[in-house]
C-alpha cells in the first residue's frame, strides 16, 4: 500500500485501509473503488491523505477506460496551472480579509482585483473558464473559495453583458466579497454537513448584514456595498434579509446572485458531486425565473448553455450525443445528435443531460 495526498487521488484507486475522521467515525471502508464523489467527500472532511492499494481497479487500469470530461480537463497543463494561480490567489485573498477582521487593516481591493485577475489567462476562451471551476473538487460552503469562484463568473458575465470595464470590475469585486459575512458566522453552522435547524439557518442568514458592517466605512462604491448586503434578495420579493422587490435590489446585486447560486448548484456536497451545467439550469428553470432579473437571467443561462453547441454528452438512459441546436424555450433541453438520430428533449420531459463526456 502507498499514502497519496487527496488533492492527489485518482477515481479507480482503492482504499487499503478504513479512512475515519478526527471523531473516528467512519468515513470510507477497506476495499473501496473511488469516484470523484467519494474522493470529494473525503475533501470535505479534510481527510489529507489516504492509503491506497498498490495497483487500482480495473476502471484506471483498462485501455478501454475513458476518462470523463472533468478528468480530461483537470489531466491537462492548462488546470494544472489555473489550479495552483487559484489556490495561491484564495490563501491571498483569505490572508486580506483575516487581517481586516483581526487587525482592523484596511481593505485593499486593488491587490485583490490583481491576484483574482491573475488566476484568467487572456488567451483562454470563456468555456475554459467554465470547466476550470466545474472541474475543481472543492466545496460552496468553504467561504473563501466560493467567493472566488463567484468572482470569476461575475467577470465573464459582464463580458457577456457588454458592461464597461469599470463595470465589470465593480461586479468582480463585487462577487468577491460577497460572502465575507460568512466569517462572522460560527465554524460549527458553516461546515455543518446535514441539514441545518431553524435557528442555524436564521444565523446563517445574517451573513449579508455581517458583510455589509465589514466593509460600511470602506472607500469601496454604494454598489458594491449593496452587492453585499442583497444577493440574496430577489425579484419577486422571496429572499432576505429585507424581502425586497424588483428595482429597489441593487443590479449588481441581481448579478452576483445568479452568480452565486450557479456556483453553488455546480460545485461539489458532500451527498453528491459537482452537478452537470444542464441541471443546474434545468434547477433555474424549475424555480422560476421571475426570481431574477429577465435581462441578466436569460443572458447568462443562454451564454452559458452556447458554451457546450457540439460538446458530446450522455443522457440519463445512457445514450450518448452531441448538442446541436438551442432551444431558447427550455434551455436545459437541446436538441441531440445519436447515432441514431435526433432527440429534441424538450420533448421528452423523461430525457435530461446527465453528464458532459
Amino acid at each position: 500500500m502507498k499514502r497519496i495526498k487527496t488533492s492527489d487521488l485518482l477515481p479507480g484507486m482503492i482504499t487499503a485501509e478504513d479512512v475515519l475522521n478526527y471523531n473516528n467515525q467512519l468515513i470510507l471502508p477497506k476495499g473501496l473503488i473511488l469516484t470523484d464523489k467519494t474522493i470529494t467527500k473525503l475533501a470535505f472532511y479534510s481527510i489529507l491523505s489516504v492509503r491506497v492499494e498498490e495497483e487500482s481497479a480495473e476502471l484506471g487500469n483498462s485501455s478501454d477506460y475513458e476518462p470523463t470530461y472533468a478528468e480530461k480537463i483537470r489531466q491537462s497543463p492548462e488546470f494544472i496551472q489555473f489550479k495552483k494561480e487559484f489556490e495561491h490567489d484564495v490563501d491571498t485573498f483569505k490572508n486580506v480579509i483575516n487581517d481586516v477582521i483581526e487587525k482592523g487593516a484596511p481593505l485593499d481591493v486593488d491587490k485583490l482585483m490583481n491576484h483574482t485577475l491573475n488566476i484568467l489567462d487572456p488567451t483562454w476562451t470563456t468555456p475554459n473558464v467554465f470547466d476550470m471551476l466545474h472541474s475543481m473538487r472543492q466545496y460552496d460552503d468553504a467561504t473563501y473559495i466560493h467567493c472566488m469562484n463567484v468572482a470569476l463568473i461575475c467577470n465573464v458575465f459582464a463580458r457577456w453583458l457588454r458592461l464597461s470595464e469599470e463595470e465589470i470590475r465593480t461586479v468582480t469585486i463585487s462577487g468577491l466579497l460577497h460572502d465575507i459575512g460568512k466569517t462572522k458566522i460560527p465554524d460549527s453552522i458553516i461546515k455543518k454537513p446535514g441539514k441545518l435547524t431553524e435557528q442555524e439557518y436564521t444565523i446563517v442568514k445574517r451573513h449579508p448584514q455581517e458583510g455589509y458592517r465589514m466593509i460600511e466605512n470602506s472607500a469601496l462604491t454604494n454598489s458594491i456595498r449593496n452587492a453585499v448586503l442583497m444577493h440574496h434578495e430577489r425579484c419577486d420579493g422571496s429572499g432576505y434579509p429585507f424581502g425586497i422587490s424588483g428595482d429597489k435590489i441593487d443590479p449588481y446585486a441581481k448579478m452576483v446572485a445568479i452568480a452565486d447560486v450557479y456556483d453553488a448548484m455546480t460545485s461539489a456536497r458532500i451527498y453528491r458531486g459537482p452537478l452537470c451545467p444542464f441541471k443546474a439550469i434545468a434547477l433555474f428553470e424549475s424555480e422560476g425565473l421571475q426570481k431574477y432579473d429577465t435581462r441578466f437571467i436569460l443572458t447568462f443561462l443562454e451564454n452559458v448553455v452556447n458554451t457546450y453547441l457540439l460538446n458530446s454528452v450522455r443522457l440519463n438512459n445512457g445514450v450518448t450525443g452531441k448538442i446541436v441546436y438551442i432551444n431558447k424555450e427550455h434551455l436545459s433541453s437541446p436538441t441531440i445528435q445519436t447515432e441514431h438520430g435526433f432527440i429534441d428533449l424538450s420533448q421528452h420531459p423523461e430525457l435530461y443531460i446527465e453528464d458532459l463526456i
